[in-house]
Order: structure tokens, then C-alpha cells, then sequence
């Protein structure tokens, strides 16, 4: 490579190459490179060099400038007006000619491959210190998509390279102890995948709640995958078992949860992206089918076993070719940092009458303070350190409010959104996907937000009582006694695989209807016996289901597959139901269908 090579093609580049091209675009080139033969496919593209923004930040002092500005920041000067000053001079000084003119082509050789004039792109930043095993956070820059042609791909380079100095970014860097003026940034132009007309998602090679292993989670959702990300959506999620991976005569896929889905972001029509509801049959269909699942799950799998350690990753598909891709890799930074053999637990010692709202869990503990609802972020002196977040979703703008509550709860958003993602990376518990949190819960009310439940996370009224518990597992005695587990809730069965226990004695099949299913299954057989409330309720909780009765064969079967993985290879035994009618009854549709005259 010459010295003035400003401009290099993702199959020149590897993880090696971090200090180069960053985190983001040194996995492309790695995966291009070495996991093509895993049939692992990445979108073509090009990146940009750390010196060539490095040569930008010499140009007419702005190095000077900026440091200047991080010195007035460190003596009390507000974090929006600093970045603010900062990202107006990187974008006032214009790019470096030899650089303009190295993109430029870079695009037009990109298209020539492609056989297509102006090929949309995305744009991503890609800093020398992000996505990396101890230093990654979702979202410090910036991301176009569906750029088109090399005016529009110039203008979007240059804000990436003014992105590296958000607010969310220079905080940071100044909470982790990275140099502003020694990081650098790196910018990505990668053909785009037509997903605005399929789908995209989020994939983690282990559980991202409580790390186990032995999974692969898949999220999913119509359209482009930003909405996943940023937790706009309430997208579908599949549980893949890695054993069961390697046989192909086996079902790897335990557990299917079908999100709302709703909204979706597609192309604009004059470049960019827009966000339009789903339609009304998308939001009950499952965006992916387990084939599909399981050929990115055996991806996932290479890439994981290649770099050696957990990853996060971000699929799409193409809805002209049918094609799956991935877009990004980087390593997962939450579980596998982890202390394996601490078990914290969190436990209210008083039984609530009953939540304010629910959604679901992100991380085990447990937060309490004033409810704080927002629309959008504020100055940070506006924010009362320990206030419960509430809001629809979040954003990388949010981060800095963040980092000072005591708990986090939205109306949208999945295991893998933002609020998700950046809560565990925080240690905040967070509640999301709540649906009408910000409508529900009172402005300065007190509430006690518990994610200690199992996969439900749920909003209490007051202060209640709690108590945090760490025991080391390394510490415990071994026994003469073949000590076994009793599970009852399948969502909880992954949050106990660090326990030295040689299975599961007891699985309860009562237990898993009355966790998975909810309904009784005279329910779901006779719904003709129900009023109309119940019938409605069903309704929702089956929706995507002709046939409700495979919806109780599938939740039956996830519930008892999700216990069985969790312990893998040691046994589970599992009792059947004898089905006692006072039991049962509690179940949705369960008073009518139990006085119901049985049929012959």
C-alpha cells in the first residue's frame, strides 16, 4: 500500500487492521476474507483510513481547536455546547482533495462491479476505538443509509467524521479514558442489502440476559434494521440450541416469540430512509422461517468459533434476491465480562399488590426512585440522578441520562434495542416494551422497577423493599448428593445455568402451560364457550395461529425444550400434567371451559 492510499476495499482488510479502519469495518474485511467458505456472505464495499481523518484534523489548526474545546469542557463549560462547536468546525473545513477524488472512484469502481450506476450504500462511522472486547457501546456516531451517488456519499463521509464528537461520544470517551485527539475515525461505504422490502435484525451468540452459552438469539423485524436497534419496534425473537446445530436431522430452534412489529423503515424517495406502519398481516407473520434461522445461526456460529469469543451481529435480507447478508459484527461486551462463577441475585422481600405496567426484563436487579417522563433528552443538570427513565424509545443521545438513573423503562423496543443494550452495558435495570409506560406512569410518582422475576420486568407502585445477594459458586463444597433443580418458569431456566447442579429433577408440565401457554386448553378448542373479553384476549395472545390448537403444542414444547437446553447434557425429568381441574382454571378462558359440559 503507498503512503497517500486514503481509500481501501473491504477484501484488503482484517481485524488486524483496527488501528487503521476501526472496529466495525475491520470485521467486515475479516469475515469477507476468511468466512466466505463458511458461506458467511457481507456486502462489498470500501473504507476510508484513520489518516485521512487525521489529515482533515490538521488542516488550518482545527486539532488545536477542538483540544481547546475539550480544555472548556473539563472547566465546567456544558458537554451540547462543546460538541456543538466541535462538529461545526470539522464540518466548515472541507475534505481533503486527494481524498475526495480516492472516494469518488472508490464509488465508481464499486458500481462497476456491481454493474449498476449510483448503487445505494450505507454509510457507517467506525472509530480505531470502538467494537472492540473492552471497549464497545451501541451507536457512538453516526450511520446513513441508502446513500446515492458520490455527492451524497461526500457529504455523508464528512459528518460521519463529525459524528466521532456527539455529545454521547465525547462522554464516552471521557468515562472510559480514551484521548479525543488519539482516537480516530474510519468510514465504511457498503452496499446496501434490500431489506426495506424483507427484513433485518440483531443476532447475540449466547443469551444476552443472562450469558448462557449454548444459544444463538435472533431478532427480527420488517424493513431496514435500524428500527431494531434504536427499539422502535417490538421485533419477532428465535432461540436456536448450538448443539443441535451440528445434526442436521435435529430442530435447532427451541423458542419462536412473535413481536408487534408495526412500524418498519424503508427507502425514501429521494434517498435516505423513512418510517411507515407495517401492514396489519405483517405484524402476526414471522419475518423468518426456520430455515432461514438456522442458516444465519450457522453463521453466527462461524463467526463466533473464528474470532473465539461471544459476538453481536447484524443480519439482513434481500427482498429482491431472497439472499440473507450480514452486515456487522463486533464482540458482545456485557456477559462475556462477566465474573462466571458470581451469581448475583436480586429478590423483593414483599409481595406488590399488583404492577403499574410490564414488559420485558433487561438485566436481574432491581431500581427504585421518582418516575422522570421524557420525549426527549434534556441537560443533564435537568435529569435527577437516581429518577426511573421513562420514555417511548431511546437513542444514542439518551446515553449520558442514561448512566444516571436508577432504572430505565419505555413504551417500544426488544431484547436487543438500544435501551437493551446499553442498560446491561450500564448494569441499569431496564423494562422495555411496555406499550403505554409514558401513559401510565405519574411524573414524580415513586415506583420500584423489578427485573428480578424472570423474563417479565414489572412496575410497582412505592418503594419496595428489596435485598441483593452475591454468592461465589467457586466457594461451594462438593456434595455426596447428585444435587438436581426444581424449575417451574422456562423464561427463567437460562438464569440458573451457572449453578453447579447435575440437571433438573423436576419440570412441572402444569407449570410450563401456566408460564408459556396462559390459556386453558379447553380454551383454545372451544373458544365459541367464552364471553367476549376472553375471547379477545386469546385472540391476541394466539394471533398468527390458524390452528390454536398448535399454539399450545408450540409454547408446550418451547417451555420444556428451553428447560432441557439449559441444562444440556444432563437429564431433566419432566412430569406429566394430570390436569386438576382447580388448577387449570386460573388460566385465561379457564372458569368458563372448566364449568363447560366435557365433550365426547
Amino acid at each position: 500500500m503507498t503512503s497517500n492510499r486514503r481509500v481501501i476495499p473491504f477484501t484488503e482488510i482484517g481485524r488486524h487492521d483496527v488501528g487503521r479502519v476501526g472496529g466495525k469495518n475491520a470485521s467486515l474485511g475479516e469475515m469477507i476474507t476468511n468466512l466466505g467458505s463458511a458461506g458467511v456472505r457481507v456486502p462489498p464495499g470500501f473504507a476510508t483510513t484513520a489518516d485521512a481523518y487525521r489529515e482533515l484534523l490538521d488542516g488550518h489548526g482545527l486539532r488545536a481547536k477542538i483540544a481547546d474545546q475539550i480544555d472548556r469542557l473539563h472547566e465546567g463549560a456544558a458537554l451540547d455546547d462543546v460538541g456543538a462547536a466541535i462538529r461545526s468546525m470539522i464540518l466548515a473545513e472541507p475534505l481533503p482533495g486527494d481524498l475526495r477524488t480516492q472516494i469518488v472512484t472508490a464509488y465508481g469502481q464499486l458500481a462497476e462491479g456491481l454493474g449498476r450506476t449510483d448503487p445505494e450504500v450505507a454509510v457507517r462511522s467506525s472509530a480505531t476505538a470502538e467494537d472492540l472486547p473492552e471497549a464497545s457501546f451501541a451507536g457512538q456516531q453516526e450511520t446513513y443509509l441508502n446513500v446515492r451517488g458520490a455527492g451524497g456519499l461526500l457529504e455523508a463521509v464528512h459528518r460521519c467524521f463529525a459524528s466521532l464528537f456527539t455529545d454521547r461520544a465525547i462522554d464516552y470517551r471521557e468515562r472510559m479514558g480514551f484521548d479525543h485527539l488519539v482516537v480516530a475515525l474510519s468510514v465504511g461505504a457498503q452496499v446496501m442489502v434490500r431489506s426495506d422490502v424483507a427484513g433485518a435484525g440483531v443476532m447475540f451468540t449466547l443469551d444476552p440476559e443472562s450469558g448462557f452459552p449454548q444459544v444463538i438469539v435472533v431478532s427480527a423485524t420488517w424493513g431496514l434494521g435500524e428500527t431494531v436497534v434504536s427499539g422502535q419496534v417490538d421485533p419477532d425473537e428465535y432461540t436456536v440450541f448450538k448443539p443441535s446445530l451440528k445434526d442436521t436431522g435435529l430442530d435447532p430452534v427451541i423458542d419462536v416469540r412473535i413481536g408487534a412489529k408495526q412500524i418498519k423503515a424503508v427507502y425514501a424517495d429521494r434517498g435516505l430512509t423513512r418510517t411507515v406502519d407495517t401492514a396489519d398481516e405483517e405484524c402476526t407473520q414471522r419475518v423468518l422461517v426456520d430455515a432461514e434461522v438456522r442458516v444465519l445461526a450457522n453463521w453466527a456460529l462461524a463467526v463466533e468459533e473464528h474470532y473465539g469469543c461471544p459476538m453481536d451481529l447484524e443480519w439482513a435480507k434481500d427482498g429482491l434476491t431472497g439472499e440473507l447478508w450480514i452486515v456487522q459484527a463486533r464482540p458482545e461486551t456485557v456477559q462475556s465480562r462477566r465474573v462466571a462463577s458470581t451469581l448475583r441475585r436480586c429478590r423483593l422481600t414483599t409481595t406488590p399488590d399488583g404492577s403499574l405496567v410490564e414488559g420485558i426484563a433487561v438485566g436481574e436487579a432491581i431500581g427504585r426512585g421518582p418516575v422522570v417522563v421524557l420525549d426527549s433528552p434534556v441537560r443533564l443538570d435537568r435529569f435527577p440522578a437516581g429518577g426511573v427513565l421513562v420514555t417511548g424509545i431511546t437513542d444514542p443521545d439518551w446515553e449520558p441520562i442514561m448512566k444516571r438513573a436508577s432504572a430505565i423503562v419505555t413504551d417500544h423496543g426488544g431484547r436487543t434495542s438500544h435501551a437493551a443494550i446499553v442498560s446491561r452495558e450500564l448494569g441499569v435495570p431496564a423494562v422495555v416494551g411496555t406499550g403505554r409506560a409514558t401513559a401510565l406512569l405519574e411524573q414524580g410518582r415513586q415506583v420500584t422497577v423489578s427485573c428480578a422475576e424472570g423474563s417479565r420486568g414489572r412496575v410497582y407502585a412505592g418503594l419496595v423493599p428489596y435485598e441483593e445477594t452475591e454468592t461465589d459458586l467457586a466457594e461451594l463444597p462438593d456434595t455426596r448428593t447428585h444435587v438436581m433443580l426444581n424449575l417451574a418458569d422456562p423464561s427463567a431456566a437460562f438464569r440458573w445455568w451457572r449453578l453447579p447442579a447435575e440437571g433438573v429433577g423436576l419440570a412441572r408440565l402444569e407449570f410450563i402451560v401456566a408460564h408459556q401457554v396462559k390459556v386453558h386448553p379447553m380454551a383454545l378448542i372451544h373458544p365459541e364457550r367464552l364471553d367476549a373479553q376472553d375471547r379477545c384476549a386469546i385472540e391476541r395472545l394466539t394471533e398468527g395461529y390458524i390452528d390454536r390448537g398448535q399454539y399450545f403444542v408450540d409454547r408446550l414444547a418451547y417451555g420444556v425444550a428451553r428447560i432441557a437446553a439449559s441444562r444440556w447434557p444432563a437429564p431433566v425429568v419432566v412430569r406429566t400434567s394430570d390436569f386438576k381441574t382447580n388448577e387449570y382454571a386460573r388460566l385465561l378462558g379457564g372458569p368458563r371451559s372448566s364449568r363447560s359440559r366435557p365433550t365426547r
